[in-house]
């Protein structure tokens, strides 16, 4: 199932080939391969996205805690 972010950011790369079809320099068919190209593209950079932040905001408390105590060999004679 796609995600409706990824439409709307192919939406957003192919917009310059919407705009050129709405002045009439290309016709329709250029404008939907421009963003049938934009949908992978777009799929693949929001994954990406998505793997990097991933980690942050999530908080890992299941190492236990260790109490500091003091190194005998360090003392002086």
């Amino acid at each position: 199932m796609i995600r409706w972010s990824v439409l709307v950011f192919a939406l957003l790369i192919s917009a310059p080939g919407w705009y050129r079809y709405v002045l009439d320099e290309i016709n329709i068919t250029e404008a939907l391969i421009r963003f049938l190209i934009a949908v992978p593209i777009a799929a693949l950079l929001l994954a990406g996205l998505r793997f990097v932040t991933a980690g942050y905001g999530s908080k890992d408390e299941s190492a236990t805690p260790v109490t500091p105590t003091p190194d005998i060999s360090d003392e002086n004679p």
